[in-house]
């Protein structure tokens, strides 16, 4: 398949698998049509084109025009210039590599991180939380978010790629569609009667039964194993982390246990506030459970996936 063809299935996928739900997406983009639509020339040259079928600004190719066949790639969580020279040292030692592929975004999608973030209102919305409360909190957390990414030098990884000749590529949101809607799917069907019960079921998952092998497996931040889990809300898309102060929102719900990615300390306090169970799955592991999940739906068979970078390949194909 070609780099284009691969990365438009993963859009796509990554659409169908968003907790918005589809409808929403398409939505989303049919408003920014029209926003588009309604700016002057000198507006649209500057204008992400691309926004307009793909609703994930921090998705996408980074380096190559898009017509490479590619039936191999270096498959890892974070692929900065290490490892696009880890990738030429692999093609020179006769390893087939016909794409990097990165799930934390690097260049315009790092630049861009903060446009996806207004996808979290709408998730919490589904679940009972004022939509009014979640925009309005949210516009600050993502004024705050563009801030810290405006000094960032974004472009470092992908101009080495570019210096190389190797095609570069990175997956966010679709990825991270992916882990939550698995597991708020897991989570609904069976059920968890306490806290600890949700390690258990994280624990069968392989990508997080290899995290706590290693030391960084699921834990309970805030509340107890013995706390009963109630509803269980999974929060882990949406680019980054969300203002804190939507737990009162959260709670107000009738979501009792969230389970996330990562959570600061301060978030951990605000939940402590509102009584809320916190359980932290992994960053790394939800990351690797999300690309999965999402290759599975994307590559064909005896496409070569080389992990790097904190990933290891668990095919449920």
């Amino acid at each position: 398949m070609t780099l284009k063809e691969l990365y438009r299935k993963a859009v796509e996928v990554g659409m169908d698998n968003d907790p918005r739900g589809k409808d929403l997406v398409q939505k989303d983009l049919e408003q920014r049509k029209k926003d588009y639509e309604k700016l002057d020339a000198d507006e649209k040259e500057f204008f992400d084109a691309e926004s307009l079928s793909n609703p994930y600004a921090d998705s996408r190719i980074l380096n190559g025009t898009g017509d490479e066949e590619v039936s191999s790639a270096l498959v890892g969580v974070d692929m900065e210039v290490g490892e696009i020279l880890l990738a030429l040292a692999l093609r020179q030692r006769g390893e087939d590599v016909d794409l990097i592929l990165a799930h934390h975004p690097e260049g315009r999608s790092l630049a861009n991180l903060y446009q996806v973030m207004g996808m979290q209102a709408d998730i919490q919305a589904r679940f009972g939380v004022s939509i009014s409360m979640a925009e309005s909190l949210l516009e600050k957390r993502v004024s705050d978010v563009e801030k810290r990414l405006m000094p960032t030098n974004h472009t470092r990884a992908v101009d080495a790629a570019r210096l190389l000749g190797i095609p570069f590529m990175n997956l966010h949101t679709p990825s991270d569609n992916m882990v939550a809607s698995y597991l708020q799917k897991t989570f609904d069907e069976q059920k968890p009667y306490t806290v600890g019960d949700i390690l258990d079921i994280l624990r069968q998952i392989p990508e997080y039964r290899q995290a706590a092998g290693n030391g960084a497996g699921p834990k309970v931040i805030q509340g107890s194993t013995k706390h009963k889990a109630g509803k269980v809300f999974v929060d882990m898309t949406g680019g980054t982390e969300g203002p804190k102060e939507i737990f009162a929102g959260i709670a107000q719900s009738g979501i009792n246990t969230v389970v996330g990615m990562h959570f600061s300390e301060d978030h951990r306090k605000e939940a402590e506030k509102h009584h809320l169970n916190i359980v932290i799955a992994g960053h790394i592991s939800s990351d690797n459970l999300g690309l999965n999940l999402l290759l599975d739906r994307v590559i064909p068979g005896g496409f070569k996936v080389l992990g790097c970078s904190g990933f290891t390949r668990v095919s449920r194909a």
